[in-house]
């Protein structure tokens, strides 16, 4: 039976004095926090004691490195559109955790960093650990702050989750030295907290500017949609299918942006950009007259360098809950500053539903689009031994349920996932690090999704280069027993930057070709079981029996070079027939 340090004096408005750690534990409970995700350190030995007595209302995810450790609460966030929590200690813990926290700050991912400082008696004195932590996290938190006393925990955690769910989600930080965790305090936990969900606000966009979307909408003769993962945050798929109806507007997504409407929606066009972007789907968005941009940052990568939509034939519309992102890429475009789906459903109660030709028109266009996809090879198998990536996503999606959540590395993995998963449902179903693209993602974020999906199979494809980076996480997933399949797509090289030498550095490959790793032997060294694929029989082995008894596994499966068969990256396809110039990123 747990106990909690907030039992009230009787007659007393406040409660009994208690630990600033105690406290800290009392106000994540309050806020809804469930899991907490971290590692710990010399300065957070108090808060770990704190955590001690109340594991029956968090659960505390022991991780093997502190970037692994902001890599799960991310895709636990993702998943769950609930604050991922991390924790770390000062000194090393703070530095680490920064590479896990800058992808979380680039994708627009709300996650709450608590990290323990020094004594404050020992600031300024070279102390073991010691590093100005504010300034740290200054780039990859849109918020932060260092408690000067046990009273101000409780409020500085409130103040940070409100801060990680207005406006554009992001990581925020709460700093508290060790012997404020150590600090008596009565400060009470705020009443009725509200939960660390997003959005936590939901502001509408201008009624004028929202009257001048709809008409230049209305009258466009050849319009699109590309969709970003703000429509996942904002929880805003039946909004943006009902406008796409009602307008008759076929939708592009971005990688973050899949599953904002379901493969099989009739308006649904793939992936756009320049990232796994299919061609149909670039070409109907360059080819577009107004292009309506949905909770997408619209940068280079997911515009093709700037051609689909193209910035100067087209009028673009921008929904963004930032003022400043709001038709930023675009000049000259139109901002809708508010909240994706409240604005969507603005924009629906202004427009006129099409009908005739013109829908008629736009379905052949949607329907052409769809149809010029990347194309299939003729068979699986590359070379014997060596399959190719597409058929190996595409079986894995044929055989497990509808309910898996796919998590991809970059490198091979991303354009593949992106561009080949499918999903019958809108929602988010696929999780690709696009903020910054970091490797070594994919096997760490597949714990913070199986703790936010309890009980539902997940996927993590990883590659060889990936894996190095990461695989300490194994023990993670083998210690909670996680219902994880670990697809690894092994070509023996660091893939994408070999590509990229091959196609503008004129082959000079350098730095590019590590020795091979035996991925399925640490994995059972770290207590998972593995096999090797080298062949769909073998992969569809491996699969069936994963989808019998989901549990820890790693699959390795060899695929070809890049530079040998090169995935859906529309600037490669152009590198391949001669086009030299690099794509802008």
């Amino acid at each position: 039976m747990t106990t909690t340090s907030t039992d009230t004096i009787p007659g007393a408005d406040r409660p009994a004095p208690r630990r600033g750690a105690d406290a800290l534990v009392d106000a994540l409970v309050a806020h809804g926090v469930t899991t907490l995700f971290g590692v710990p350190g010399d300065t957070g030995v108090v808060f770990y004691d704190a955590l001690h007595g109340r594991t029956g209302d968090i659960e505390h995810v022991l991780a093997r490195d502190e970037r692994h450790a902001a890599s799960m609460a991310d895709g636990y966030a993702r998943v769950s559109n609930r604050v991922g929590v991390v924790e770390v200690s000062s000194g090393g813990g703070t530095t680490f955790v920064v590479g896990g926290l800058g992808e979380s700050y680039a994708a627009g991912i709300p996650v709450l960093l608590i990290t323990s400082d020094i004594h404050t008696s020992s600031r300024g004195t070279g102390a073991l650990t010691e590093i100005d932590q504010v300034a740290l996290f200054t780039a990859v938190t849109k918020w932060r702050t260092m408690v000067e006393s046990a009273d101000e925990i409780p409020g500085a955690v409130a103040q940070a989750l409100h801060e990680a769910t207005t406006g554009r989600p992001a990581p925020v930080a709460v700093i508290v030295p060790e012997d404020l965790l150590e600090e008596l305090t009565d400060a009470p936990v705020e009443v009725g907290a509200p939960g660390a969900r997003v959005p936590s606000a939901r502001p509408v966009a201008d009624a004028g500017a929202v009257a001048a979307a709809a008409r230049l909408l209305e009258e466009a003769a050849c319009p699109a949609v590309v969709a970003g993962g703000g429509v996942h945050l904002s929880d805003a798929h039946g909004e943006l299918a009902a406008l796409a109806d009602a307008l008759a507007l076929p939708v592009a997504t971005t990688i973050h942006g899949q599953g904002a409407v379901a493969t099989s929606d009739p308006w649904n066009v793939g992936i756009v950009g320049n990232n796994s972007g299919q061609p149909g789907a670039n070409d109907l968005v360059a080819g577009a007259d107004v292009v309506l941009l949905v909770g997408t940052r619209g940068n280079a990568t997911d515009t093709n360098s700037w051609t689909a939509p193209n910035r100067t034939t087209a009028s673009v519309i921008q929904i963004d809950v930032e003022r400043g992102r709001a038709g930023r890429n675009f000049p000259g475009s139109l901002g809708l500053v508010g909240d994706c789906a409240e604005v969507l459903r603005q924009l629906a109660g202004e427009v006129r539903r099409v009908e005739g030709p013109a829908r008629a028109e736009r379905e052949e266009r949607a329907a052409a689009a769809r149809a010029a996809a990347t194309p299939r090879t003729d068979g699986d198998e590359f070379a014997p031994g060596i399959l190719y990536p597409r058929p190996v996503v595409e079986r894995i999606r044929a055989v497990l349920p509808e309910g898996t959540t796919v998590v991809a590395d970059p490198g091979t993995p991303t354009p593949n996932v992106a561009a080949f998963w499918t999903q019958d449902s809108p929602g988010r179903r696929t999780v690709i690090p696009r903020g910054h693209g970091p490797m070594g993602y994919a096997i760490p974020a597949a714990v913070g999704v199986a703790k936010a999906r309890p009980g539902l199979p997940v996927v993590s494809v990883t590659a060889d280069g990936s894996f190095s980076m990461a695989c300490g996480e194994l023990e993670t997933v083998v210690r909670h027993r996680l219902p994880v399949l670990f697809v690894q797509l092994t070509n023996n090289s660091m893939g994408w930057i070999k590509m990229l030498q091959h196609l503008y550095t004129g082959g000079r490959y350098f730095g590019v070709d590590p020795g091979p790793v035996d991925a399925v032997a640490v994995a059972a060294a770290n207590g998972m079981e593995g096999a090797r694929v080298e062949s769909v029989e073998a992969l569809d082995a491996v699969l069936a029996d994963f989808a019998a008894n989901p549990r820890p596994f790693y699959a390795d499966v060899r695929v070809p070079h890049m530079i040998d068969f090169a995935p859906p990256v529309p600037a490669w396809d152009r590198g391949l027939t001669g086009d030299a110039e690099r794509p802008v990123y």
